[in-house]
């Protein structure tokens, strides 16, 4: 990657002091950019709005609006702190986190000697999450460069200090996390990335077709490796984070189609629990090119 001109490197530089400020003020500010963001981004607005109504989460029109603010204010901390998780150093990341529900299933499994994937949706404070767990043992995490590629050297900068061994998505990066399975290590994906062609199977996700990766069930199927659902719920205020963590509801079965509605579901089922702090703006139903979308009864009678 080419060195940044001095505009973009004044600019990564902002962006590193933000990164320091207060966590209190942090999620302030970014819950005022979150409503600037809903205010004046149409397309943003129009996607979340969609999305959010296609859950049917809010059976009332007032709950319905109350529930796109909250999540334009959420989604605009998500942006904010992830600046603090790639400029500070994990342990001070890790210090943020308040209480952890459910780490005896992690314990369960490092006793049994078996890897640990942690999966992980676009839910509350992902990558703070993933900063404390890398403070724990050491893992490897599923990498996708950003749109924005200008920012890459401050995110490979945060992920250098952590714990942490960078998979990219391609063979390569499949290997890397093959190999730490097998010898009994964690890994950490997110699973409501839409994957590329051939990479997924159409699942039902609040009701609709999701192209669904089939990476992850893969990897639990041939590895033996204990599948722990992981979110971080954002707390008030600044107040810091708390932890949830629970075993995967459904076993796979090494059947995709199958496996991919039983991953879907339990990414359903924890977002349920905060659906505020869910990233609703995310393109999740987008058609990968030369993937045809199922109908919606279809899909489901697929699953089953």
């Amino acid at each position: 990657m080419s060195a940044p001109t001095p505009r973009l490197s004044i600019a990564l530089r902002l962006l590193q002091l933000v990164g320091h400020l207060p966590l209190p003020v942090l999620h302030l500010a970014g819950s005022g950019l979150g409503l600037l963001a809903y205010l004046l981004a149409p397309r943003y607005r129009k996607r979340q709005r969609a999305n959010l109504l296609t859950t049917q989460l809010a059976t009332t029109s007032r709950d319905y609006s109350r529930l796109c603010w909250r999540n334009a204010r959420e989604s605009g901390k998500a942006v904010t702190e992830l600046l603090a998780a790639w400029v500070r150093s994990p342990q001070v990341v890790a210090s943020w986190v308040r209480e952890v529900e459910g780490w005896q299933h992690v314990e369960a499994a490092q006793q049994a000697g078996r890897g640990i994937i942690f999966v992980t949706p676009h839910l509350g404070c992902y990558d703070i999450a993933g900063r404390y767990l890398s403070t724990r043992m050491p893992l490897a995490a599923l990498y996708r460069p950003p749109k924005l590629r200008w920012l890459e050297p401050l995110m490979n900068a945060g992920r250098a200090r952590s714990n942490t061994d960078m998979a990219a998505t391609d063979t390569a990066g499949v290997r890397t996390l093959l190999k730490a399975l097998k010898t009994g290590r964690a890994i950490f994906v997110l699973p409501d990335q839409v994957p590329g062609q051939g990479d997924g199977e159409w699942a039902p996700f609040f009701g609709q077709p999701a192209y669904t990766m089939t990476l992850l069930p893969r990897l639990a199927s041939s590895t033996g490796a204990t599948v722990v659902m992981l979110y971080g719920e954002r707390l008030p205020w600044g107040r810091g984070y708390r932890l949830h963590l629970s075993p995967l509801p459904q076993p796979f079965t090494g059947e995709r189609q199958q496996d991919a509605h039983v991953l879907n579901q339990a990414v359903e089922a924890l977002v349920r629990q905060c659906p505020e702090q869910y990233l609703w703006s995310y393109n999740r139903y987008k058609n990968p090119t030369g993937q045809s979308i199922p109908a919606t009864g279809d899909s489901d009678s697929a699953a089953r």
